[in-house]
């Protein structure tokens, strides 16, 4: 799918209160326009929200290169073996990393923290970290939220927290779950609308066009699994809220839509290749064109709804990325 986003579209600060962001309605049927917390009336009992409950970091740490340039460090996702994946980026907004990052290269961060460069991947490095503590305890003291060029000023780490914010992990916030307050989810749930968790934490989402999303650490718990299924079993709808909740299930999801509780990585692409299997709607933020993202949402969806919400969001001025409106893709019903 091809478009073009005005620079104007772009959500420039947090917007409170939160659900009252615009959210269009992407049905079969047509498009609807209402706001974030009239998201009730298109589900209904029996219906299940599946919601990410990673919590975003302060991944973002100034630093200066050995000949003095300043840097900032994105970190991105903690390896196994306890490097991280990291970006390293100008400090003036740059839309991409520093070309010129080498292996051995040494990054010295506050408090005489230096970050190594060992190996690239891709436009990232894997990098070894010199804290005596954790990296998360470090990112708390030093570190600030991730942002880009389009958003103006800097805001609170809580700005980019959602509501179902429980485990750090993520370098940029799960923000499909933005717009939900505890009121909205408390209507929900009354109205018979379940809801289950599980958690994806995201990398940074400053790819080129065209390259696809890093592999992820995530976790779908026995009891969402069982949800998930009994979901299915009894005629609701599985409703993710997000893309990374998408690729959550979509990583257990056997052929036949069952199930099962896992964890681990997943390096899974959902495209052309491999549609939805459990995921029967999605609620989700509006993406810049090339990204990963929108591949994901086809398979969900199907191209044709897509391309029309894409239409419809431009044709109506919604705004776009982590502080936009949003959209609720339901391909049936």
């Amino acid at each position: 799918m091809r478009f073009e986003l005005p620079e104007e579209l772009a959500a420039t600060r947090p917007p409170e209160p939160r659900d009252q962001v615009r959210l269009l309605v992407a049905r079969p049927a047509g498009m609807t326009h209402v706001r974030f917390t009239d998201l009730g009336a298109y589900l209904g009992p029996g219906d299940l929200l599946v919601v990410n409950t990673s919590a975003t970091l302060a991944a973002a740490v100034d630093g200066t290169r050995r000949d003095g340039r300043p840097v900032t460090v994105h970190f991105s996702t903690a390896l196994a073996d306890g490097t991280w994946l990291v970006e390293v980026r100008p400090t003036d907004n740059a839309t991409g990393p520093v070309p010129d990052a080498s292996a051995g290269e040494g990054i010295t961060l506050p408090a005489g923290v230096t970050v190594s460069l060992r190996e690239p991947r891709g436009r990232l490095w894997r990098a070894r970290v010199g804290v005596e503590a954790t990296v998360a305890d470090y990112l708390a003291r030093h570190g600030r939220p991730v942002t880009y060029s389009y958003v103006k000023g800097r805001w609170p780490l809580d700005a980019y927290q959602t509501v179902f914010a429980r485990e750090p992990g993520s370098a940029e916030m799960p923000s499909a779950g933005r717009p939900f307050t505890a009121d909205l989810v408390t209507e929900l749930v009354s109205a018979g609308v379940a809801v289950a968790p599980i958690i994806l934490h995201t990398g940074v989402s400053s790819l080129e066009q065209g390259e696809p999303p890093l592999p992820e650490r995530y976790r779908v718990p026995h009891a969402t699994a069982r949800l998930v299924n009994l979901t299915r079993a009894s005629g609701g709808r599985v409703v993710a809220v997000g893309t990374t909740v998408t690729r959550a299930l979509e990583s257990v999801a056997h052929v036949d839509g069952w199930v099962g509780p896992r964890s681990g990585w997943t390096d899974l692409v959902l495209g052309p290749n491999r549609s939805s299997r459990v995921v029967d709607g999605l609620i989700t933020g509006w993406h810049a064109p090339g990204a990963s993202h929108l591949r994901l949402l086809e398979a969900v969806a199907g191209g044709d709804l897509v391309a029309r919400a894409y239409e419809e969001a431009l044709e109506h001025r919604y705004l776009w990325h982590e502080f936009g409106d949003s959209c609720l893709l339901l391909p049936s019903r």
